[in-house]
């Protein structure tokens, strides 16, 4: 008898195979674990840096959209006085949600021909002025120029009066950024900080925007400059603004230095120039490129490029645990690699079993899904049974409500209408008060009847093509979007069951459609051809995204699915983004008949039973 040979028999076994391959693996499960650890810091150190530029470039659109929007005020007001610019600024409350902003400035175009009456002007305002403006205004520097960009207003004044006269026409380069945003109507940024007066040792940038007169013709470089009336700019503290946002991500310490690389289609970044240093002067740390993490990210500083340079040491961004964890991934894959290479023949000697096993696993996989599938199919005829019980009892309810409610609201409005004509000339208070009860009946009376549509609609019983025109009818009225109706000539007549599923469809799509779908124009067909009753429900609105049909705790879609499953039709929902949603259904004129669920209950006692 020849005995079957073993390929991994214990006597076999290599030993220093097994023990290198473990080795190996061990070393791999090292490797992998120390390179997830790092790319795990370094995702988790990008993640922060870019909260943090983030953070920045919201604070940048906020303080833009406080300079857009003074600028709205000056334009839309034509005039606005310093005692209402410094009420303007007031209600801003720039030290509570603009920390950063300095102050907000108003500056005039004035020709030189125009000076001494402008002058003049401003003084005659002089007794209005809110406490810090001049008494008179000293245009700064001295000389005469063709024409002058002068501040007339600034808040806060008490801080920075000072600047009240200060020309920034006689700046070239500010001029000419002046001139530039004047001819093309755009906003125009510094891209240095500015060391201003009285606030020492803070450097700020600005930002302004032309003022233009309203109702001007702005098509054309020309017809800017002619409508030109001057400018409104902010001056805010980079520092602040920067340091207010790193403080909004404090979880790991790391270096910002943000520089300012010029104007952003022609930025270079040997020109640029160091805007903020969140270490200060100190030093970089000590180490290499390897031994820390580092990010450039951009930032558009209306218009101007500012780069962002985020840099951390690694060991910031790791823990104690994440040291020790490449070495317990050695241990565990060398551990691991070992026991699986001893346990290989043992295992491999059990297949058969193994094998077994597994026709035993798929018979009760298989035995599970067809109780799943069964109980699928009861919970259907469970939520079948549920919308026709729904649907009686609304019917019910409604038809209780108009009977007796109905009736006795008529006949107390009757008995009002009469005790308001018998008191017409002779009680006039009494009238009046069974005038006000006679309108609270018809209120209520509508309110009745409106609960009664809501329950089931009356016209119902008139067929479906005039339920259908009701609901359409109702729903312009209601909400006031354009929906027209397409539907045959010949009458439809369909099962009661079929009428009313296909109605609490169309509710149910009319109402999808005023929440979600942002619709102007709303089209409904209804056709029969064949034993088959067909509707289609399209709108020309934004569209339904894929998971919105998922969505947790949203069952319209799939009741509709499951109304037209149950009565043995079809669904069919398409849509596509900014292209409308179309929902087609179709159902046999006569629907299946559906066993009740009390029969169901029983069926699946008998089943039990049997399988016990």
């Amino acid at each position: 008898m020849t005995v079957p040979k073993q390929l991994f028999s214990p006597t076999k076994t290599s030993w220093g195979i097994g023990f290198l391959l473990s080795l190996t693996v061990g070393g791999l499960f090292f490797a992998v674990a120390a390179k997830t650890i790092e790319h795990d810091s370094r995702e988790r150190f990008i993640h922060q840096a870019r909260n943090a530029q983030y953070s920045i470039a919201s604070r940048i659109k906020a303080y833009t959209d406080v300079l857009r929007g003074t600028a709205s005020y000056f334009q839309a007001s034509g005039h606005v006085s310093r005692a209402a610019f410094h009420s303007y600024v007031e209600g801003l409350d720039l030290t509570k949600h603009f920390t950063a902003l300095d102050n907000i400035n108003y500056a005039e175009v004035v020709r030189d021909e125009d000076r001494a009456a402008f002058e003049h002007a401003y003084e005659a305002d002089a007794t209005r002025n809110p406490p810090g403006y001049p008494a008179r205004l000293a245009i700064l520097p001295e000389g005469r120029r063709a024409s002058y960009s002068v501040i007339t207003m600034i808040e806060p004044a008490d801080v920075f009066g000072g600047k009240i006269g200060t020309d920034m026409h006689a700046k070239p380069r500010v001029a000419a950024a002046l001139d530039r945003a004047r001819d093309h109507g755009t906003l125009s940024a510094s891209g240095r900080p500015i060391d201003t007066q009285p606030v020492p040792n803070a450097p700020w940038l600005a930002m302004r925007l032309p003022i233009y007169r309203d109702g001007m013709p702005l098509d054309s470089v020309e017809e800017r400059r002619a409508a030109h009336l001057g400018s409104v700019g902010i001056g805010f503290s980079v520092q602040r603004l920067v340091r207010s946002a790193l403080e909004e991500t404090p979880e790991r310490q790391m270096r910002l230095r943000l520089y300012d690389g010029g104007e952003l289609h022609h930025a270079e970044e040997d020109s640029q120039v160091l805007l903020f240093d969140s270490h200060g002067d100190r030093p970089a740390e000590a180490g290499g490129d390897a031994d820390n993490f580092e990010i450039m990210l951009p930032l558009d500083f209306n218009g101007r490029l500012w780069r962002a340079y985020f840099n951390a040491p690694k060991t910031e961004w790791t823990s104690r645990f994440d040291v020790f964890l490449p070495w317990l991934a050695m241990l565990t894959g060398f551990t691991g690699s070992l026991l699986f290479y001893l346990l290989f023949h043992t295992l491999s000697s059990s297949r058969q079993r193994a094998v077994q096993m597994a026709k035993d696993m798929t018979r009760e996989l298989r035995q599970s899904q067809a109780k799943l599938q069964q109980s699928h199919h009861k919970l259907r005829q469970l939520a079948a049974h549920a919308d026709q019980i729904k649907e009686e009892e609304r019917k019910r309810i409604a038809r209780e409500i108009h009977d007796d409610l109905g009736q006795n609201l008529l006949a107390l409005r009757i008995d009002a209408d009469m005790l308001a004509g018998r008191t017409r000339f002779r009680h006039p208070r009494l009238h009046a008060r069974a005038v006000s009860t006679l309108t609270q009946i018809d209120a209520t009376i509508k309110s009745v009847r409106n609960i009664i549509n809501d329950l089931r609609p009356t016209v119902l019983d008139l067929g479906l093509g005039a339920a259908v025109e009701w609901q359409i009818a109702q729903f312009r009225q209601r909400v006031g979007l354009m929906c027209e109706l397409v539907e045959q000539d010949d009458d439809i007549v369909v099962d009661d069951k079929v009428a009313t599923a296909l109605f609490r469809i169309l509710q149910e799509s009319l109402s999808n459609i005023h929440q979600h779908a942002q619709a102007s124009l709303v089209r409904v067909v209804l056709s029969q051809q064949d034993g088959m009753l067909s509707m289609t429900i399209s709108d020309n609105g934004i569209g339904m995204r894929e998971q919105s049909r998922n969505k947790t705790g949203s069952f319209g879609l799939v009741g509709i699915e499951e109304r037209i499953s149950i009565l043995g039709g079809r669904c069919a929902i398409t849509s596509t983004p900014n292209g409308g949603t179309t929902i087609s259904v179709s159902l046999p004129v006569t629907p299946p008949d559906l066993p009740p669920y009390a029969g169901m209950m029983g069926e699946s006692v008998l089943n039990e039973s049997d399988n016990s």
